[in-house]
């Protein structure tokens, strides 16, 4: 008999992970993802996603399904959030007019936006060394510009730029909202390429002082984006129901079963950062005539359950399935390394029904 078993599960074994490799692979689709991703370097958090998501894991489950859609941090619609590092370069100065301190080539790889997903929100954030820098005298300011360009331009002479601020004190962090900018038609290739320029400017005869303010954007650090677009499924019109009381029910009826799912036992702990696993749940129990209230049936289902207490070979009974479920927060790594808080619908089974 053991060697039967054995003879069979070996035979077995090549259909059942075709099967599995199958099933990952359509689960990694409704997740927006080509592919498991296998992360080289994996990148730090930014912090704002781990705020987000700590804040969305703290909440309660009528909070989590009005929030699902919805960035309450930015206040925007949304169900993802990325954050893309600048992979630019900086720019020979040339000849500009004035005190130019800081030319660089801004250009952010937007390939993984899915497509149907609906931008509703781009911050560019410039971050410096320190916390702010002065201007050494009265009348004296930083300059900065924005130019929307080809990955491979400059901008061209008279053109607008994107963005134009004045500066008396240069703080460590700087927020610009690019959503226009990003919208779609507007990024050849899915990519967005700018030309970041900081000048110092004041009276005439000032070049030492000058010379010195132009000194503090030395000190700059690093650029990324971050985008929230609203995934396919939040666009989607979705029944809202409300949350009826719980009902304690026998065992043997339908109800939900615990589930926890571990991120490690599917083999995807290397790219899902947080959190390591979540309780799905699952349905069960039996849905007998005549069905009560607690059972949260259908007309449908009451019906099916007379005819199949009068013919119980012809007609099957209802089946115990999910009819109210919420959604989690996911941290990972996605198939170009970058870091992406997103926000699934439908992945915790809250309330069972006979269906």
């Amino acid at each position: 008999m053991w060697l039967l078993r054995t003879l069979a599960w070996a035979l077995l074994s090549p259909v059942l992970a075709t099967e599995l490799s199958l099933q990952e692979s359509f689960l990694l689709k409704s997740l927006g993802l080509s592919a498991k991703p296998s992360p080289k370097s994996p990148v730090p958090v930014p912090p704002v996603l781990w705020r987000i998501f700590q804040k969305r894991k703290a909440l309660p489950w009528p909070d989590k399904e009005l929030d699902a859609c919805r960035v309450e941090e930015f206040n925007v619609p949304g169900s993802i959030v990325r954050v893309f590092a600048d992979q630019g370069r900086f720019l020979p100065e040339g000849q500009p007019q004035g005190w130019l301190c800081l030319r660089k080539l801004l250009f952010f790889n937007l390939s993984a936006l899915e497509e149907g997903e609906r931008l509703t929100m781009a911050q560019l954030e410039l971050q410096f060394h320190h916390n702010s820098y002065h201007a050494p005298s009265p009348g004296q300011v930083l300059e900065l510009r924005l130019y929307q360009v080809s990955p491979r331009g400059l901008p061209q002479p008279g053109r607008r730029p994107l963005v134009e601020r004045s500066f008396v004190q240069l703080h460590k962090s700087l927020l610009f909202n690019l959503s226009a900018a990003v919208k779609d038609g507007k990024m050849p290739g899915r990519n967005l390429a700018l030309v970041l320029e900081i000048s110092a400017s004041g009276r005439a005869g000032d070049s030492g002082t000058l010379r010195s303010l132009c000194a503090s954007t030395d000190a700059f650090a690093a650029t990324s984006l971050l985008v929230v677009t609203l995934g396919q499924q939040c666009q989607a019109a979705r029944r809202r129901r409300s949350a009826p009381s719980p009902s304690v029910t026998p065992s043997t009826l339908c109800k939900p079963r615990r589930l926890y799912i571990s991120f490690s036992d599917v083999g995807w702990e290397n790219w899902i950062i947080a959190p390591q696993g979540y309780l799905a749940n699952y349905c069960r129990g039996d849905c007998p005539f005549p069905l009560a209230a607690e059972l949260n049936s259908t007309n449908h289902a009451v019906l099916q359950t007379m005819v199949h207490s009068l013919d119980p070979q012809g007609t099957p009974q209802p089946c115990c399935v999910p009819v109210r479920l919420s959604p989690i927060s996911i941290l990972y790594y996605d198939n170009s390394d970058n870091v992406v808080l997103r926000h699934y619908q439908d992945m915790v089974v809250d309330e069972c029904g006979c269906r």
